[in-house]
């Protein structure tokens, strides 16, 4: 039973459209796409060789002068969760250590962190040469390692690349004493983020919360594990705008990018004494499990986000037609947004052409685990706009949803994320107008 209204009073993000929520709101209102070819290292061995990287920043803007020493053990992931953290306390209006330390606006221990986190891959040239030093007879020997690889590699290496790394960091900067908690359900772990933080408010052991996740998937070895699962985009790169096609006839995979999102969750109470503004309400949450054999792919029919999803609406006490906006996992891998839109399909029926969906990794790519955090955040400036954004790359729409390329004017009651994994989890979250009572 729900005891207390928990809001969302900021939005902080960091994407291939920049370094903030409202730069990513932007960009997505103006068709802007933030995916091109990769700078990061060299792709040119690779079969998809475009991204979306993040503008240049410099983490140590973002980091007070206690914590600067730490930025040496931050790995992308860790940096991108920073920035994004940094945008969403000052959108919230909060007062933390990081933001004013003598001014501070809220009981340190009375604030929750839940960040998640994808597989955080190393950097390879701090790797390699360990690596070289195992080889014996060019292959690699477990004993020369023990031997003399690993002494290769700096004593605080391993904490750069912990996944409860993110929460720690981001904690520390805002001195964030209340629970914590790092999500690594790989891209659901911003949804699921949100949804234990909410519930962390809602039984009482919170006033507010940080959550949400961040991942940098523009590695090569991250790349190269997708590519060899077949998940990443293949064809012609030219122009790359065009590459990434969720639920379009023309599909040819997913185009891999870094980004963050955080948000600020409050209860009402708390968000009223200082007169926060209010993006949205959490009004219902929902999770399954439904393990397909074939691990690299989604089940076929989608049967485990048919079940998030119903859960969600059972949560919030609506029914599909009250929904007006969804925001799809859509990846742009064909038979995975298939069985996501199988499983839409049956949820809202024949309110699925009424329903407008959003896509958004058409423009922004795949963030693995911010990816639902990032929809959150695009839903909920949606409904403060009331104004639904243009789809791209969808000319040939085969998924029976209502999928719209021309911007929408409307006010949004309701909206729904979802999203899943190649694990099975499932996780689906129903975000309410303040203004809907």
């Amino acid at each position: 039973m729900k005891t207390r209204n928990v809001l969302i009073t900021g939005l902080g993000a960091i994407s291939p459209l920049g370094l903030s929520a409202e730069e990513l709101w932007k960009g997505i209102c103006e068709g802007v796409c933030g995916l091109k070819e990769i700078t990061a290292f060299d792709a040119s061995g690779f079969e998809c060789r475009i991204a979306g990287e993040a503008p240049e920043f410099k983490v140590n803007k973002f980091v007070p002068k206690y914590h600067r020493k730490a930025t040496k053990l931050m790995s992308r992931d860790i940096q991108l969760a920073v920035v994004a953290a940094d945008d969403a306390v000052r959108s919230s209006g909060l007062i933390t250590k990081a933001i004013d330390p003598d001014n501070v606006s809220i009981d340190p221990e009375r604030f929750a962190i839940n960040i998640g986190s994808g597989m955080i891959s190393c950097d390879l040239p701090e790797l390699a040469p360990a690596v070289a030093a195992s080889l014996v007879d060019g292959k690699f020997n477990i004993k020369a390692w023990g031997e003399e690889g690993i002494s290769k590699i700096t004593p605080l290496w391993l904490l750069k690349y912990l996944p409860n790394m993110l929460a720690c960091h981001v904690g520390i900067i805002h001195d964030i004493r209340g629970p914590g908690n790092n999500i690594t359900l790989a891209e659901v772990s911003g949804l699921v983020s949100v949804i234990e933080a909410a519930q962390t408010i809602d039984r009482g052991d919170s006033d507010a919360a940080l959550a949400g996740a961040a991942e940098a998937k523009i590695n090569p070895v991250v790349l190269m594990r997708q590519q060899l699962l077949k998940r990443s985009f293949t064809g012609s790169c030219d122009p790359p705008e065009t590459a990434c096609r969720p639920f379009d006839k023309n599909a040819r995979g997913s185009v891999f990018s870094e980004g963050g999102g955080i948000a600020v969750l409050e209860d009402s109470d708390t968000a009223a004494s200082r007169n926060a503004k209010v993006y949205a309400q959490i009004a219902g949450c929902g999770q399954s499990m439904s393990l397909n054999k074939k691990f690299e792919c989604l089940e076929p029919g989608g049967k485990g986000l048919e079940i998030a999803v119903t859960a969600a609406l059972k949560d919030a006490g609506i029914t599909a037609a009250e929904i007006d906006l969804v925001l799809p996992h859509g990846t742009g891998v064909a038979g995975d947004d298939a069985a996501e839109a199988a499983a839409l399909s049956r949820v809202f029926g024949t309110e699925a052409q009424r329903v407008y969906f959003l896509p958004t990794k058409s423009m922004i790519g795949h963030c693995g685990a911010a990816s639902g955090i990032i929809d959150i955040i695009l839903a909920c400036k949606a409904m403060e706009n009331s104004y639904i954004p243009a789809a791209k790359n969808c000319e040939e729409n085969i998924s029976g949803l209502k999928i719209s390329d021309k911007p929408i004017e409307k006010k949004i009651n309701y909206a729904l994320c979802c999203g899943y994994t190649f694990g099975g989890q499932t996780a689906a979250v129903v975000l309410k107008n303040p203004e809907v009572k």
